[in-house]
């Protein structure tokens, strides 16, 4: 059965870190490359999209421990676990969907996600990444660690499977569910080309998870 995002992550909070760090394929080196690519400039302001319990600022702030996050996610528990693992450093946790709220206008020095993007179809994607690109200062980066479908049918497949689930159960409403959808690295560089970023690059790859960075 489906559940909603909310819901689902709440469900899962014990046993979410050590889900992560021991069952998705080499966790161990992604968090640690996405955090070494954001900005090491003293008291940077960076935006984490579906930040979590922060797992990926758990390498970040030993390499910038003055760093800004503002951080946005779903689910309250898990931002009120962020805030507990990270006494004194500067946070801005909102509980919230990164669709709804505003960014603001170049502001960050960088702006970060770690395995949330994945749930959502391209057409979603292209207006919140227009949003994130506008909230970046000039020549700053989006630091995008996701796993992605290998082929365009799978992806294909994915967003027709959600839209029979949902019918199947009756949902009608405009919620999101847990159930992933990922793009095509292909697909993800489109979106946020589309969006108005400059360039997009891949920086590393383990299996089907790349680190993409788009720069404005």
């Amino acid at each position: 059965m489906l559940e909603r995002m909310d819901a689902f992550f709440e469900k899962r909070l014990d046993g979410y870190d050590e889900h992560m760090r021991t069952n998705v394929d080499d966790e161990g080196q992604f968090y640690a490359f996405t955090a070494a690519q954001l900005p090491k400039c003293a008291g940077a302001n960076v935006l984490d999209l579906g930040c979590g319990t922060g797992l990926e600022l758990e390498e970040y702030f030993p390499l910038n421990p003055t760093a800004q996050i503002t951080g946005i996610d779903l689910c309250r528990p898990m931002l009120d676990a962020l805030e507990k693992k990270f006494p004194g450093k500067k946070l801005r946790l909102i509980c919230a969907s990164y669709f709804d709220e505003p960014f603001g206008s170049a502001c960050f020095d960088g702006a970060v996600s770690v395995e949330s993007l994945h749930h959502f179809t391209k057409a979603q994607k292209i207006p919140l990444y227009k949003k994130l690109q506008e909230s970046l200062k000039a020549g700053a980066s989006f630091i995008l660690t996701d796993y992605f479908a290998d082929i365009q049918e799978r992806e294909d497949y994915f967003q027709r499977e959600l839209i029979r689930l949902k019918k199947e159960q009756g949902i009608e409403d405009d919620a999101f569910y847990h159930y992933d959808t990922p793009l095509t690295v292909e697909n993800e560089t489109d979106a946020l080309l589309q969006a108005g970023f400059g360039s997009v690059e891949v920086l590393n790859r383990w299996e089907n998870t790349y680190t993409l960075k788009a720069t404005k």
